[in-house]
């Protein structure tokens, strides 16, 4: 079957090709004909010579376009390709090989195009194309899977057949490899090129020589695991051999040889087996494997093959860690050891010092880095080698890919694989317990026990990687600060992670949660390590003291290791009150330096302060916290934070402004509101937060805090303009109406939950929960009136309005009905008349409002209002009441509706006359 669907496309090749050849003769024939009638008309042939009269006369288009402009034609064709062979004869180099266009040398580049070259139509071109890679690369790339399959087929017909012996047949297997990589080589130093352009791909040689090192692999395997002819010693070596020689052969024949030869050098332990392994033996093997590939793609600079190498030898160490009943420590070390060595001094060992000066990073880099950073971390972790104390091997690995990456800046992938490695073993160490299950789930720990055995080698191996971290993170990020941006600050935040990392980890681990000296002295150091650090690296900045990303990451870690601090040095309360001061520190620090980082940490204490008290209102927990109305923990707690975050957003308007300032004024106000708030709470609820239901007497007072807010925010900012108190002072207005349209009208309206209202006749809940909100709403409104848009003000008049109708309507219904105002109490003929009564009186002094205020919103609610009252009047009161009252009802009505047409008649006269 695969010789027939060879015929079938040689077939087709054949029927192309010719097709190809006629239509250029037919167009030949037309170019000729247009010229024959050119000559004929008498213009000169010369100006604009065919294409394809010049090869017709048997001279390629270049040639012809030369001569007439008086200059030597370029080669074509065999002379093209003797060319370069004379070039490179002339300068003893071999520019023989598949060499693509960025590997090409010199002296191998294509002359100019001329004038008909560039006039060639794109047409013709491509309908070369197709005839190109049917003629050159097709049949090449088949015809060389063919002759590595021959070979198979013929030992396996020899086999069938029984016409030889295994011996024989092997041995003319192997001749045939041999003769195909011979032939080959032959071709090659011959001075065999690529004659066509774009056919680079189908280089020969390269094939030929990869089919016979396929074939020498099958015949060399074969006598191996097949007949046993040879043993697996051997065979491994001569296995490796042909792995190697294949790799080395891709000098000449390209990087596609190479990759044969490296799946085979990598596959080559898979296939032979042995009754006693010797990871001694593997692992050295792999070392050759791996020197030899990096030589070889340093050379050619060929990024793929490297990687690939680096991603096999990683893979049979993991394979052998995961697997090996008892694993050598002595081996995995070495062939860690190996992996970094080659990287170090061979891949990244001949780059000029301007490269290693640049920014970025070497991508090949990435495998290696994730496989050692996989055995540092199984050394670490893995029962089987922490109980023999093979950690500390495990840490020696992490400081060897630190080195590396020091020692070649851009192998920049061990250091990220090195600190994420160092970061998982020390999160492992945290029993799951010891921060609760509501954090962590216990995802740091399996079966309720920490991932990695926590004793004093682990304590005493984080404490080094912590320094060493520190000492070359900082080192290295001041060094590449001013001319590889991503790479400093890449150290500088590792030098600040790691650290925190394990100090936290060991805190956990070893420490006292409540309070420990001990650490937050540790704590206190790294805060003064990191901040003398980030000043450090910002000296040698370009311009000095700018203050960039690795600067943020020193001043961001020790604004971490701070509150690390304050938390295992103080209790409970005076960590949140402490957090919450700190947020001065930095903006104080605006003063001396400019570092953008500064006021974003200032936000960073205002994140942390809210978590704080998210975590805990009560400041000292529910037990501790007095039951003394506002002189307890809550003030201090809640009042000093605010204070701390105004006076650091005043800071901040005075020195580097932005968004930062922002954030911090909204903290100030959102903590000043909260103040107010959880101290009505506490007073009203006897010293208790987490229990009772909100009534109407605290949502009132919650309301007028929050209709306050909004008149202070618009007061200050009147004063010193802000985005945030700008917008945040509306935000405030419309949640306040929007509990008020919630909680005051429905929820919690005595009406419906027939709530005590008081025994005081003026003075009750009514007067605390609808009068006080409506006179502060209305003052709102007439204060922000100019100062905001047109549509806060409106909504707040109309609020105001609500609430005033709202407390006159119930005060009435007090009045009747006594304390307990509910609805289902029934309604009196007296009461009914009263509120038609009160509803048109609410509605002339609307009006009245309305006008002299110029409020169009306060005379549409007037209107509303006694629209309401008429309606209720004819459709209430005339089948409800009776006798007077109804009389009354109706001459009431209609005397008010008289005076309002009066009133309004007046109102139009006056104006027509002003105008």
């Amino acid at each position: 079957m695969f010789e027939s669907l060879i015929g079938l496309a040689a077939i087709i090749a054949l029927f192309v090709i010719i097709s190809r050849q006629q239509s250029r003769i037919g167009l030949i024939e037309r170019e000729l004909g247009a010229l024959r009638s050119l000559v004929l008309s008498g213009a000169s042939p010369f100006a604009a010579k065919p294409l394809e009269q010049a090869t017709a006369d048997g001279k390629p288009a270049e040639a012809e376009t030369a001569e007439v402009a008086g200059v030597a034609p370029p080669a074509t064709g065999e002379a093209a390709a003797e060319a370069p062979a004379e070039a490179a004869a002339a300068s003893g180099e071999v520019v023989s090989g598949p060499w693509a266009k960025d590997e090409a040398p010199p002296q191998a580049a294509e002359p100019a195009a001329g004038p008909a070259e560039a006039a060639q139509p794109a047409k013709a071109a491509r309908q070369t194309d197709v005839e190109t890679a049917l003629g050159t690369r097709w049949a090449v790339w088949v015809g060389g899977i063919a002759l590595a399959l021959g070979g198979l087929f013929l030992i396996r017909y020899t086999i069938e057949a029984g016409i030889f012996g295994p011996g024989v047949r092997l041995t003319m297997a192997g001749v045939l490899g041999l003769v195909l990589v011979g032939g080959g080589e032959f071709i090659r130093r011959t001075g065999f090129k690529v004659p066509v352009q774009g056919a680079a791909g189908a280089y020969i040689p390269a094939i030929l020589t990869a089919a016979g090192a396929f074939i020498l692999f099958g015949t060399v395997y074969a006598a191996y695991g097949i007949y046993g002819f040879i043993g697996p010693a051997l065979a491994f070596t001569l296995l490796g051999a042909i792995g190697v020689a294949t790799i080395a052969a891709s000098l000449v024949h390209g990087l596609a040889l190479a990759g044969i030869g490296l799946v085979g050098a990598m596959v080559t332990p898979a296939l032979v087996s042995s009754q006693a392994p010797n990871p001694w033996a593997l692992f050295v093997y792999l070392a050759i494997v791996l020197a030899a590939t990096a030589a070889i793609a340093r050379l050619r600079d060929w990024k793929a093959l490297v990687a690939a190498a680096f991603v096999g030898t990683g893979i049979w160490t993991i394979l052998y860690m995961a697997n090996a009943p008892a694993a050598n420590l002595s081996a995995i070390l070495f062939i860690d050891a190996a992996t970094l060595a080659v990287l170090a001094f061979i891949w990244l060992g001949v780059r000029g010092a301007e490269t290693e000066s640049a920014g970025g990073f070497d991508w090949p880099s990435i495998a290696p880095a994730v496989f050692i950073g996989l055995s540092a971390l199984g050394l670490s972790v893995d029962p089987a080698f922490t109980v023999a104390g093979d950690a500390l091997a495990g840490a020696a690995v992490l400081a060897a890919m630190l080195a590396v990456a020091l020692y070649r800046p851009r192998a920049l992938p061990l250091l990220h694989a090195a600190g994420l490695v160092t970061a998982m073993i020390y999160l492992g160490i945290i029993p799951p317990t010891s921060i609760g299950s509501d954090i962590v789930g216990g995802s740091l720990g399996f079966d309720g026990q920490p991932v990695v055995v926590s004793d004093q080698l682990t304590r005493n191996i984080g404490i080094g990687l912590g320094l060493l971290f520190i000492a070359a993170g900082f080192w290295a990020a001041r060094k590449w600060v001013a001319t590889a941006r991503i790479r400093s600050a890449s150290w500088a935040a590792w030098g600040v992670i790691v650290p925190l990392v394990v100090l936290t980890a060991l805190w956990f681990t070893f420490g006292n949660l409540d309070r420990d000296f001990l650490y937050a002295a540790a704590a206190a150091l790294l805060v003064v390590a990191f901040a003398a650090g980030g000043e450090w690296i910002a000296r040698a900045e370009q311009p000095p003291l700018k203050g960039d990303a690795a600067v943020s990451f020193a001043l961001g870690g020790a604004a971490i290791a701070g509150l690390l601090m304050l938390h295992m040095a103080f209790g409970s309360g005076w960590t949140t009150v402490l957090v919450g001061a700190a947020a001065m520190v930095p903006a104080l620090a605006t003063r001396q330096r400019s570092y953008p980082v500064l006021g974003w940490i200032s936000v960073g204490a205002v994140i942390a302060t809210l978590g704080r008290v998210a975590y805990d209102p009560t400041i000292v927990g529910a037990t501790a916290l007095s039951t003394t109305p506002v002189f307890n923990w809550l003030l201090p707690g809640y009042g000093v934070p605010a204070l701390a975050f105004g006076f650091a957003a005043w800071q901040l308007a005075r020195t580097t402004d932005g968004r930062p300032r922002l954030a911090m004024e909204a903290g100030a106000a959102l903590f000043a509101l909260l103040t107010l708030a959880i101290l009505v709470r506490h007073a009203m609820h006897g010293g208790v937060l987490d229990t009772g239901t909100v009534t109407l007497a605290e949502q009132a007072i919650y309301t007028l805090i929050a209709i306050g807010a909004g008149a202070i925010l618009v007061a200050i900012d009147m004063r010193s303009p802000s985005s945030v108190l700008r917008y945040g002072s509306m935000a405030v207005g419309v949640l306040s109406v929007a509990f008020i349209a919630v909680r005051h009208f429905v929820v919690l309206n005595p009406l419906f939950t027939d709530e005590s209202t008081g025994a005081i006749p003026v003075f009750n809940l009514l007067f605390l929960a609808y009068l006080l909100p409506a006179v502060a709403a209305g003052g709102l409104a007439l204060y922000a009136r100019d100062k905001r848009p047109k549509w806060y003000a409106q909504m707040l008049a109309l609020v105001a309005s609500l609430l005033a109708f709202a407390y006159a309507t119930l005060s009435v219904r007090r009045l009747f009905k006594g304390e307990f105002i509910g609805l289902w109490s029934g309604l009196g003929q007296v009461e009914t008349y009263t509120y038609s009564a009160l509803w048109l009186a609410i509605g002339v002094a609307l009006l009245t409002a309305g006008v002299w205020l110029k409020s169009q919103v306060l005379r549409i609610a007037s209107a509303v209002l006694i629209a309401v009252a008429v309606l209720k009047v004819f459709l209430f009161d005339m089948s409800e009441l009776e006798g007077v009252l109804r009389a009354l009802s109706f001459i009431g009505l209609g005397a008010v509706l008289i005076g309002i047409g009066l009133f309004y008649q007046r109102l139009l006269t006056r104006a027509a006359k002003e105008s």
